[in-house]
């Protein structure tokens, strides 16, 4: 029996999360074209544990986090993407030089963390751990700068939460189509649009997020979703913002949504878990967090409490190469996804609040304002940096120690990056 063929393994069962897709149920063909046909040994991270932050188990809350290890995961983790992904401009990102470009490190003058210049960037927030993290970083400051302006101005920010039925087996292509379907016809619905009328809604900006169950006792497969920030309270009464009343406003768009995704060919979704409507301390927590890797409020980079994102599976592929699982289901995620929107603001929402357009390829590629030049590596210290997979090292020893630091370092990998 081919080791892709679908069957659903008993809770518990590890075993079979060596097997591929054989967990997750049908294979998709967005798969096809990329795989583990890169050579790079990963080795070199075998004892690498994560130490970037600390949540709390019951509640995904940080209690510590330290920005340096999170940097230091993220280039580890880009490394695996790379071996999943050896075709893609992701293998390629923040390792090959620009055209007659040299390879640069200058440091934040106000956060004194180093960085590059000089190298190729992806831009993609779904499939590299560097890239998603700069464009988070400017998203989530974005976001909270719309906020600020909109209650400054007497309105207010709450939270919508849209989930579709999804089970184990589901081909995502055709899960995320629906849900497209579901959103379409929920936005249109003149009920729905009376409900937002009564709050006073001037626009939204919607995250399109995803988690996979494989490791939850339910095992339901893919389970893509929206978070939604609500700009509201114009016209209104911002007293009616009550707990009564937004449970009435809840539970009248869930009824509306469970429409939508019959309508769309979902099925019904719970009430207890369809739709959920927050007020504007938990829209604030979301938005205050947005950037932070492995918290429970980051889309596809949080560290779900029931569940995996696609960067959980780069983690779990570098805790056990024999996780094929894990594998192929970031490489279907990363083809799947690749294109799509992360964020979409409400025609006029940004020009209301004053923020510029400014593309994820665009942002991936800035350099940090104020900032200072500290030196350059030569093309043999670039190779010798590869060779060791000491990309992060370097940034790390430039912030704590300064280039004299750098200098030791290279130091000690010289000729390393020397063809044999």
């Amino acid at each position: 029996m081919d080791s892709l063929t679908p069957k659903r393994p008993a809770v518990g069962d590890k075993s079979g999360a060596r097997d591929g897709l054989a967990q997750h149920g049908r294979r998709s063909s967005a798969t096809q074209g990329e795989g583990l046909k890169n050579s790079d040994s990963l080795g070199i991270y075998a004892k690498y544990k994560h130490t970037g932050l600390k949540t709390d188990p019951e509640t995904g809350e940080i209690i510590q986090f330290d920005p340096m290890a999170a940097m230091v995961e993220r280039y580890i983790l880009q490394s695996v993407a790379r071996r999943l992904l050896p075709t893609s401009i992701t293998a390629k990102c923040m390792r090959v030089k620009r055209t007659k470009a040299l390879v640069e490190v200058w440091q934040s003058t106000e956060h004194k963390k180093a960085f590059y210049i000089g190298l190729v960037t992806c831009g993609s927030v779904w499939r590299c751990p560097v890239c998603s993290a700069k464009i988070a970083a400017r998203r989530r400051q974005e976001l909270i700068d719309a906020m600020d302006a909109h209650k400054a101005a007497g309105g207010c920010v709450n939270m919508l939460t849209l989930t579709c039925p999804h089970q184990w087996g589901d081909d995502l292509v055709d899960l995320l189509a629906k849900q497209a379907k579901a959103l379409n016809n929920f936005w249109k619905d003149r009920q729905v649009k009376a409900i937002l009328a009564e709050m006073g809604t001037i626009g939204q900006v919607r995250a399109l997020e995803a988690t996979h169950g494989r490791l939850s006792p339910q095992n339901n497969g893919w389970h893509p979703h929206y978070h939604i920030l609500l700009f509201q309270g114009v016209n209104v009464d911002l007293g009616r913002f009550n707990d009564a009343q937004i449970r009435d406003w809840q539970v009248r768009l869930y009824l509306r949504w469970a429409n939508a995704c019959k309508l769309a060919g979902l099925g019904e979704p719970s009430f207890e878990h369809g739709l959920k409507l927050d007020d504007g301390s938990y829209a604030a927590k979301y938005a205050s967090k947005w950037g932070l890797e492995d918290e429970m409020t980051k889309g596809h980079t949080k560290k779900a409490l029931h569940g995996e994102t696609p960067f959980d599976f780069l983690r779990a592929y570098l805790a056990d190469k024999n996780d094929k699982q894990a594998a192929a289901l970031f490489i279907e995620f990363a083809n799947i996804f690749k294109g799509k929107r992360q964020l979409h603001w409400s025609k006029g929402l940004k020009k209301r609040f004053g923020i510029g357009e400014k593309t994820d390829d665009q942002i991936a590629e800035e350099k940090v304002d104020h900032s200072h030049f500290l030196s350059r590596l030569t093309d043999d210290q670039w190779r010798d940096v590869l060779a060791v997979e000491g990309r992060a090292s370097v940034l790390s020893i430039a912030t704590s120690s300064g280039w004299d630091g750098v200098l030791a370092f290279l130091e000690s990998i010289k000729g390393k990056g020397v063809k044999k």
